[in-house]
């Protein structure tokens, strides 16, 4: 089991999302978690493109990680969108984003950040795990391929 998927149950899985750009989703994804985390939404939204003013977080293959650290958040959360369009990202290989997973981590976690976001850039290059997560019928079926991913078997 990864420790991504303690991060992110079923209900912080949104599929095939209408959304027109990064924004969109940013503004969605902090209506979700505003409820479950007890900052508000406002202050989730600045986070995400606070960071995404410092460069993309689009990594390539129609993959994104937004990430922010927030003030007043307890615990690290995620949550992932698949956009039902691709929509522009800013990635290096310039291709549009549908695969998106946000994680937010309190205002002073480091390590924790940076392992997680190890985690992340390592399923998301996993091509079959991709593949599985581009065509998942639903929330639960996106959180149990998650859930079931290690990167141990993966390499």
């Amino acid at each position: 089991m990864s420790q991504i998927s303690s991060l992110l149950p079923a209900s912080h899985v949104l599929v095939d999302v209408p959304a027109a750009d990064k924004q969109a989703v940013f503004e969605q994804v902090a209506a979700l978690l505003e409820g479950k985390t007890g900052v508000r939404r406002a202050q989730i939204l600045e986070s995400l493109l606070a960071r995404e003013r410092l460069g993309s977080t689009g990594l390539g293959q129609g993959i994104a990680i937004p990430h922010g650290r927030v003030r007043g958040l307890r615990e690290a959360i995620g949550a992932f969108v698949r956009t039902r369009d691709p929509i522009e990202f800013e990635a290096p290989d310039e291709r549009s984003v549908n695969l998106i997973f946000v994680l937010l981590v309190p205002e002073k976690s480091t390590d924790l950040h940076l392992e997680l976001l190890g985690e992340l850039a390592q399923m998301f290059s996993d091509r079959e795990m991709r593949a599985k997560l581009s065509v998942a019928a639903d929330s639960l079926e996106v959180q149990h391929l998650i859930a079931r991913w290690d990167a141990k078997s993966a390499r």
